[in-house]
């Protein structure tokens, strides 16, 4: 029985980072997609490798070998079916699962077939576990250039808005950090506005307080990481007043090395000052967490109280991209939860 008997909710979490090992290693050998290990037990020995990265870019290449895979249309339902599911037996009631459409189309499948392709599989899940939510977000990438995929991004931001309401929920920008100033992104977050698209954006992590600031200014609801705002003391109220939800995954700052260790991690200090945080797992499979060993390093490491962690997953919820009559069971069970401690 899980030691964590209250409703938990995972925000951020993407699917080319958390899928099925066996799923990735069966279908490349079916594709015959070169992998980076002759064997699956190899593979899983790489990923816990290459997981202890130097930095957030250099993480970030552990994605090339699930993404060659993901390239078709059964591929797509069979790893979000799969991830649903994984989250099922993980009794997590709701769950934000993110992606980039633009990433899976090398075998010619459009934006829209992937969306539809994801969208399939979400849909197949929920009709066999109808008591978990689910809701899918849309990634903008950076990458090498903001000119490279300006068209792939924006029309990215064009099916968000056609495909919201019908299980996708918001658009993020994820990728590369610091490659590309931040703040030039700043006209795909207007466009999204216009058309009503809630927004997240990924900032903070390996980037100055400065990105956090330039996401906020973008009109974002919540932050992708976001923990180099402790470096700015009013930006941390600004975050606060807005009630801005920080995404936060601690094992993935610490495989990354944007921060040192759990316990210099800053969120206790960010919980302590007011500014909504949550908990996240980021890439289960890539990290090799779950979120209750999330919640453990939170608990065991980082000074947070299991009542700590019910108040999170309220943080998390009330900030979800969903509509209110589908978060109200779950605010109220988190409340009642809060009421026991």
């Amino acid at each position: 029985m899980s030691e964590f008997l209250f409703p938990k909710i995972d925000l951020h979490l993407h699917l080319d980072g958390s899928f099925r090992m066996e799923t990735i290693w069966e279908l490349a050998m079916e594709q015959k997609i070169p992998m980076p290990a002759k064997t699956l037990d190899e593979y899983k020995a790489y990923i816990q490798r290459c997981s202890h990265a130097r930095n957030v870019n250099e993480y970030l290449k552990m994605f090339d070998d699930p993404l060659k895979v993901m390239q078709d249309i059964k591929s797509l339902h069979r790893i979000t079916k799969e991830l649903i599911e994984d989250l099922v037996k993980q009794e997590v009631c709701y769950a934000e699962i993110r992606f980039a459409p633009q990433l899976h189309t090398q075998k010619k499948l459009s934006q829209a077939q992937v969306i539809e392709a994801v969208l399939e599989g979400r849909k197949q899940a929920l009709e066999l576990y109808p008591h978990i939510q689910i809701g899918i977000i849309l990634c903008m990438m950076s990458l090498d250039s903001i000119t490279i995929n300006e068209a792939a991004n924006r029309q990215t931001v064009e099916l968000c808005k056609k495909y919201l309401h019908k299980g996708v929920v918001a658009l993020d920008l994820a990728g590369m950090e610091g490659i590309v100033p931040l703040s030039d992104f700043s006209p795909f977050f207007q466009q999204a506005q216009s058309l009503g698209i809630p927004c997240t954006c990924h900032a903070g992590d390996s980037q100055p307080s400065q990105s956090v600031q330039d996401a906020i200014s973008f009109g974002v609801q919540r932050i992708g990481h976001g923990h180099r705002i402790i470096d700015d003391l009013k930006l941390c109220q600004l975050a606060k007043e807005k009630q801005i939800l920080l995404e936060i995954c601690p094992t993935s700052n610490v495989q990354c090395q944007t921060v040192s260790s759990y316990p210099k991690h800053p969120v206790k200090k960010l919980y302590e000052l007011g500014v909504p945080v949550s908990i996240n797992t980021d890439n289960m499979t890539l990290a090799g967490v779950h979120l209750e060993d999330e919640y453990r390093h939170c608990i065991n490491e980082m000074g947070f109280t299991k009542k700590d962690l019910i108040q999170m997953n309220l943080y998390s919820i009330q900030a979800a991209f969903i509509k209110e009559s589908e978060k109200k069971k779950i605010i109220q069970d988190l409340q009642q939860a809060l009421k026991k401690c």
